[in-house]
Order: structure tokens, then C-alpha cells, then sequence
């Protein structure tokens, strides 16, 4: 069975695609998507400094298109990552009756890092500090998969 797994921020313009992007890189046989919890950018490829700053590090974004999380997205996919407290909130808020699929904080993978969330670089403009966190997180659920 394929790992399905969902990365989900606020406009899925920044973190969640970039997340998309790097874990795609690192383990190109599972299945992963993004979301955001707001429907600003529906549509809409990731944040122009996003997108140079991944490639600038071998990760293409370009392909990639901003959606909304929806409640059926627990059904859809085996694990849902947030990346930060305010969207698992809202995650959690849509969650089904009886559904179990596991949400966590993205940067639980990264207990190192020394913080419990990514960022919005679109808010910091610190695009290449989001993408360390982003590559470091990556690189333990990859391990822990």
C-alpha cells in the first residue's frame, strides 16, 4: 500500500508546497499532496520567492497549484502534517465523526530544530529559513516512514 500523504498551511502558496516539493524529492514512490486552510489562492502556483528559493536548493514547485484542505481529505490520505498550531486546529475543527487519521505538527519530526512550527516566510520573508526547517522536517518523516 502507498504512504498518502497531506501537508497543509494556511494559502498553500509557501509551506505546504514546499513541504510537497521536498518530501517528493526524498521519496518520490509516495503519494503527496498539499492543502491550505484558506481559499485566497485556489488555483494559484506557489509564492514566486518560494518557488525560487526551493529550486535554487533542486526542488521544482512549478508544477504544483494551490487548493483547499476539505473534510474528505482524512479519507483521502493515511497522514495529514500541519505546519503549524493554528491550521491543526482548523484541521481538527473538519475532522468526520469517527475518523482517525493522524495530524501532526510538521515540525515533530524535526524535535531538534528547537520549534514546533514552520513559519510563513510569505509574513518573515525568511524563505530559505523556512526551507531549512521544511528539508530537516522532511528528512525525519521520510525516516519515520
Amino acid at each position: 500500500m502507498t504512504t498518502r500523504i497531506l501537508f497543509v498551511c494556511l494559502g498553500n502558496i509557501c509551506r505546504s508546497p514546499a513541504a510537497e516539493g521536498v518530501l517528493r524529492s526524498l521519496a518520490p514512490g509516495l503519494e503527496i499532496d498539499s492543502a491550505g486552510t484558506g481559499d485566497w489562492h485556489v488555483g494559484a502556483p506557489p509564492y514566486g520567492p518560494m518557488q525560487a528559493a526551493a529550486l535554487a536548493r533542486g526542488h521544482d514547485l512549478s508544477e504544483l497549484r494551490a487548493r483547499q484542505f476539505q473534510a474528505q481529505d482524512f479519507k483521502a490520505f493515511d497522514l495529514i502534517v500541519a505546519m503549524d498550531a493554528d491550521n491543526l486546529r482548523t484541521i481538527e475543527a473538519m475532522r468526520p465523526a469517527g475518523n482517525v487519521t493522524p495530524v501532526h505538527l510538521f515540525l515533530r519530526y524535526a524535535p531538534q530544530a528547537g520549534v514546533d512550527h514552520v513559519p510563513d516566510p510569505y509574513y518573515t520573508r525568511d524563505f530559505d529559513g523556512a526551507l531549512d526547517l521544511i528539508e530537516e522536517a522532511a528528512a525525519g518523516l521520510h525516516k519515520a516512514l
